[in-house]
């Protein structure tokens, strides 16, 4: 046997083991002899390099460190399924569903809805080549690298299949999410929340070794384009397909139904047993298991007909209110939060909840020490349901409004009757800086990869920063002083730092957090003013000639650059080096002063990218129809504005028509 038969033979006897390891749980060898096969194989290919295929087993971490994530487009929109909560609205879906294929004909398969994250595997040849992100349903990001560091992913399928875009969820089990969570806090870094959280955080790691050291697994539960190779009739019919293939599924766990009111009893039962598993689920998902009845069913803008999830309910607990502490935010909102006595609920344990703002605690007419009924909505948020006046004892006492801020300790204000936020204006506040320089090092923003919570904390707590521009003037010396820094860390930090001087105005002008000016009224700011010194000295007339920025917009944007405060931080900023400008690729103003409102799925452009290349020409892409909109273009199943537009004669046209306007 020569060397090439020899790699391919041990290749393939890997493969055949991962399979019975992920998929069928029944490994025929030790872990140790398994590592010795891999152990092999790296070292055959380390003296043959010209064997080394990108689907060998040794290939699942590349080595490459991702310097951004790339948009990629799905063959087939992503689509979110619409949600039931009572077995009420499970059988209203099925009056619906049989309205179009008729009564009693239809077969249901039930399968646990894994509470992870959803990604797309594409296949050539049999070979993974892509994994992606479900992004915005129609573009995701490019996280190939790290779905490769997934062992229960196949680099190559079992069987020949010319080309399939695979779906499901991305998860990390119960018993390694707390294994994480306890090296976390061994390495005094921050927990993950929930095991949804840890999976997304996982994903999302710019080195695949650390996505690899977070043990994802993967389910496969749909799919996207299938060109060639085998044929399905039913969904149970994909799901041993994938089976087949080396895929893990959920085969064990699922059922098939003739029945709606089976159904529904398999959704009441599986409640109970949901804690039973090695993985968190949030409810279980229902499909009509022939495929031809799915087509026929067809889909809304959103969801599939022939689908629905039906959500568990809400946990709820009891437990004492033991104080209420007051928060301030980046804008120097005062907010009341709930301190409990600590109490499990859905697997996790709650010591906190918000109140919002003081109207809710006056809403509630909660008192410190009353007893409190808690619900984790949707799986993740605390939410106080309601105070449970029967357990009153009389000891219990009210909670007045602080009347200074509790960080700063100036005054605090309601800047408009109507309004229902307190705030502290005090914009040397800590507690504003503090959370404020998070926002400015976030990626929508400056990007500077290393400020986080915890460092933040630090910086402001040992007076390293008073503002924002405090970071660009910090020596390595300083980082070094800090907890769990070292060299590299240090070196990186300072780089990111460096690095972020480069962002273009709009990222700065969003970091800066402007009341009421998002990511979309940033980039607005900039492409018109181009430069900061344009934008200080902007006036009313000015902002009010552009379509996007409102009454209460323009008023933040004023007071804002009105401050002494803010032309002494941006100086700052400026002597620091941080770039001041927007770059505006020269072109053709075609669409100057044209606006424009999309409706519908297109199918050449996303959203995003439309909107973009409106800006580019000169054009104002927004969200919502008025008189004065120019143009509605539509795509398939266009929604409510596209009456909206006939009502107020505004001109409609298709995506085509809008390809030939954008060449001009």
């Amino acid at each position: 046997m020569d060397i090439a038969q020899r790699i391919e033979k041990l290749r393939k006897a890997i493969r055949e083991h991962d399979y019975r390891y992920y998929v069928l749980s029944q490994p025929e060898i030790s872990d140790f002899e398994y590592d010795k096969l891999l152990r092999e194989l790296e070292e055959l290919e380390k003296k043959h390099p010209e064997l080394v295929t990108d689907d060998s087993p040794t290939q699942r971490v590349s080595g490459q460190v991702a310097k951004e994530f790339k948009t990629v487009r799905h063959s087939t929109p992503m689509l979110s399924l619409d949600n039931t909560y009572s077995p009420e609205e499970i059988i209203e879906w099925n009056n619906r569903v049989e309205k179009i294929i008729g009564h009693g004909v239809c077969e249901y398969i039930i399968e646990p809805k894994i509470d992870g994250v959803s990604c797309a595997l594409t296949y050539e040849n049999s070979r993974l080549v892509l994994g992606a992100t479900r992004g915005d349903g129609a573009n995701g990001e490019d996280i190939t690298l790290n779905i490769k560091t997934i062992k229960s992913i196949p680099l190559r399928l079992l069987s020949d299949v010319p080309l399939l875009e695979l779906r499901g969820e991305i998860y990390i089990d119960k018993l390694n999410f707390e294994k994480l969570n306890e090296d976390f806090l061994k390495n005094g870094e921050q927990t993950f929340a929930n095991p949804r959280n840890a999976a997304a955080g996982s994903l999302r790691q710019k080195n695949p070794e650390i996505t690899r050291q977070r043990r994802l697994k993967f389910i496969a539960h749909s799919h996207g384009v299938i060109a060639g190779g085998a044929e399905f009739a039913t969904h149970y019919d994909f799901l041993k397909f994938c089976q087949k293939n080396g895929m893990p599924t959920t085969l064990k766990n699922i059922f098939i139904k003739n029945k709606i009111e089976d159904v529904v009893d398999i959704c009441r039962e599986f409640e109970k047993k949901r804690e039973k598993l090695a993985f968190e689920i949030d409810g279980l998902v229902i499909k009509i298991n022939l495929l031809a009845q799915q087509k026929k069913l067809g889909f809304t803008m959103k969801s599939p007909r022939w689908a629905i999830a039906y959500k568990f309910p809400a946990k709820q607990v009891t437990t004492k209110l033991k104080d209420i502490t007051v928060q301030v935010g980046r804008t120097g909102i005062l907010t009341p939060v709930a301190e409990l006595e600590p109490v499990e609920c859905g697997g996790v344990m709650i010591s906190r909840a918000t109140l919002h703002n003081f109207d809710e605690v006056e809403r509630l007419g909660v008192r410190i020490g009353d007893m409190l009924l808690i619900e984790r909505a949707g799986e993740v948020i605390p939410k106080i349901v309601k105070v449970i006046e029967t357990k009153r004892t009389g000891a219990e006492r009210k909670f007045e409004p602080p009347l200074k801020c509790p960080v700063c300790k100036q005054d605090v204000v309601k800047e408009k009757e109507e309004e229902v936020a307190w705030r502290c204006v005090n914009p040397l506040c800590p507690a504003q800086i503090e959370r404020g320089l998070v926002h400015f090092a976030k990626r929508e923003a400056m990007d500077i990869e290393g400020i986080g919570d915890a460092v933040v904390e630090q910086l402001v707590s040992k007076k390293m920063v008073s503002d924002f521009a405090d970071i660009y003037f910090i020596k390595k010396d300083a980082f070094l002083k800090l907890d769990l820094f070292k060299d590299k860390k240090a070196e990186n930090l300072l780089k990111a730092i460096e690095d972020s001087k480069k962002r273009q105005l709009s990222r700065l002008l969003f970091g800066l957090g402007i009341r009421n000016v998002g990511e979309k009224a940033a980039l607005t700011l900039a492409e018109k003013f181009i430069t900061m010194d344009k934008l200080i000295n902007v006036s009313v007339d000015d902002l009010q000639k552009i379509y996007e920025i409102g009454p209460v917009m323009a008023e933040s944007i004023l007071k804002f650059f009105g401050q002494p405060e803010t032309l002494k931080l941006i100086e700052k900023l400026k002597k620091a080096g941080v770039n001041m400008e927007e770059k505006i690729t020269a072109g053709p103003q075609t669409l100057a002063g044209k606006t424009f409102v999309f409706t519908g799925e297109l199918k050449t452009l996303s959203r995003s990218d439309v909107e973009a290349k409106v800006r580019e020409l000169g054009g104002n892409a927004t969200s919502s129809i008025s008189k004065k909109t120019d143009f509605v273009v539509t795509g398939e199943n266009p929604g409510s504005k596209l009456n909206k537009a006939k009502k107020l004669g505004v001109v409609i046209i298709d995506e085509n028509e809008f390809i030939k306007m954008l060449k001009g």
